[in-house]
């Protein structure tokens, strides 16, 4: 639950970063340095160059502990 809510606080300081000079989405993620599966999915899929442009853009992501952690099949 923790990592959870720490992917929802990058999405929020995201979303209310209006300052001239912040850090777009994908330099928050790189820097927060739990975000790895989230900047190799934004890499594969080619959108780099979308997320680092001007928002105002939200993500919410799961923190590198919590990716792959699906739930079994059938539930």
């Amino acid at each position: 639950m923790r990592k959870y809510l720490m992917g929802a606080a990058l999405a929020t300081v995201l979303a209310g970063a209006g300052a001239a000079n912040a850090a777009n989405i994908v330099e928050t993620a790189q820097q927060a340095g739990t975000f790895n599966t989230l900047i190799a999915a934004v890499e594969a899929a080619g959108l780099v160059e979308a997320l680092s442009g001007p928002g105002p853009l939200t993500v919410f992501a799961p923190t590198a502990g919590l990716t792959g952690r699906a739930a079994p099949r059938g539930r």
